[in-house]
């Protein structure tokens, strides 16, 4: 639960104090979360969210629809500002930046993984992978090939590398999405309902690849998802219902 009771203060408001003066153990804090929408009518989403993720971990975050689980993926993805609050990253309020500042930070600290994997029909599959170190020019893309082609040969698709995606199945193609979240060596992955659009066995693939890449390359990992099953296999699970994390 969110806010203290009676003088007495949870774990994570605690943690998300100490982000102000920095924490080495965290891949990311927010505090203090608050998310209204005016779009004619006037809707909070999130009440007092304090949130601590820490490096390596791997955690998910359930709730109802509605219950405003992808709204704070995306304050913490920096994808969407908050209302009041902060959002540390790398020693940053990253809330407070620019939008070209928080497009920068995006590209250099986060990974994203979304419910369709949104590849490029035009590109193979090492092209896809290689699209975010692509993006920070031909330098970068030219010194993370090999590290890339490396993680593609170990989701299974070594023998796939040069075909486009309508080639590959729907696992093999969230496959390559999970890679390309990892290219730019991000501090933290983001992903919303990553298995939201398979069926039970390649949802079942995709899980587990996600937990063992979390587990081989330290990356912290934050999971959206609907599915309570896969959820109880994380580190930790945050419960959010009606905006408040449980």
């Amino acid at each position: 639960m969110s806010g203290g009771m009676d003088g007495m203060d949870t774990m994570d408001e605690m943690d998300a104090r100490a982000a102000v003066a920095g924490d080495d153990d965290a891949a990311t804090q927010v505090f203090d979360i608050d998310k209204i929408f005016t779009d004619g009518i006037t809707t909070q989403v999130l009440f007092d969210v304090n949130l601590t993720v820490r490096k390596g971990e791997f955690l998910a975050i359930i709730g109802a629809s509605g219950s405003g689980k992808t709204t704070l993926l995306n304050i913490i993805g920096l994808l969407d500002k908050p209302t009041r609050g902060r959002v540390m990253l790398s020693g940053r309020d990253a809330a407070a930046l620019s939008e070209d500042e928080r497009a920068r930070m995006r590209r250099d600290y986060l990974g994203f993984i979304f419910q369709f994997h949104y590849l490029s029909p035009e590109f193979n599959v090492l092209e896809n992978a290689l699209m975010p170190c692509r993006l920070r020019g031909r330098a970068a893309e030219r010194e993370n090939t090999d590290r890339v082609q490396g993680l593609l040969e170990r989701v299974g698709l070594g023998d796939r590398l040069r075909n486009r995606p309508s080639q590959l199945s729907g696992g093999q193609q969230q496959r390559v999405a999970i890679v390309r979240a990892l290219a730019n060596d991000p501090m933290l992955v983001l992903a919303d309902e990553p298995t939201g659009n398979l069926d039970s066995k390649s949802g079942r693939g995709v899980f587990d690849l996600m937990r063992e890449l979390n587990q081989a390359t330290g990356k912290a990992f934050v999971i959206v998802t609907h599915d309570e099953m896969f959820a109880k296999e994380a580190d930790r699970v945050v419960h959010i219902v009606d905006g408040r994390i449980e």
